[in-house]
């Protein structure tokens, strides 16, 4: 099945950069997303990449994050930077085979597939 697993993630002071991993061997056609969790707070999506390369950003992330993959596809990325303390969360990679033409990051139910997380800590 399906295996996902994220790394990457630490602490690191306001306006600094991280570069989170996500291994996806097979799951080289999905659509993949990187979402976000913070306590007492709801999932909420990222940033995503099509099979065909087309991204999407959340507008609070867009212009400071950037989504990636090798070119094998079976590793995804998020570049980010600016960091600020409201991305403080844990960081989740996640997939879905069944996305087709999606122009916003398509919500938490609409994927199957999710790694275990990575935190990320961004302090004032």
């Amino acid at each position: 099945q399906v295996q996902l697993q994220e790394s990457g993630g630490g602490s690191v002071q306001s306006g600094g950069s991280l570069k989170l991993s996500c291994a996806a061997p097979n799951i080289h056609n999905a659509f993949r997303a990187w979402f976000r969790q913070a306590p007492g707070k709801e999932r909420e999506g990222v940033a995503a990449i099509d099979s065909d390369g087309t991204t999407i950003y959340a507008d609070s992330v867009k212009g400071r994050f950037t989504i990636s993959q090798d070119n094998a596809r079976d590793t995804l990325y998020l570049q980010m930077n600016s960091l600020k303390p409201e991305d403080t969360a844990m960081y989740y990679c996640a997939a879905d085979w069944l996305v087709v033409g999606a122009t916003a990051i398509p919500p938490v139910a609409d994927f199957d597939y999710w790694g275990g997380g990575t935190q990320v800590t961004v302090s004032s």
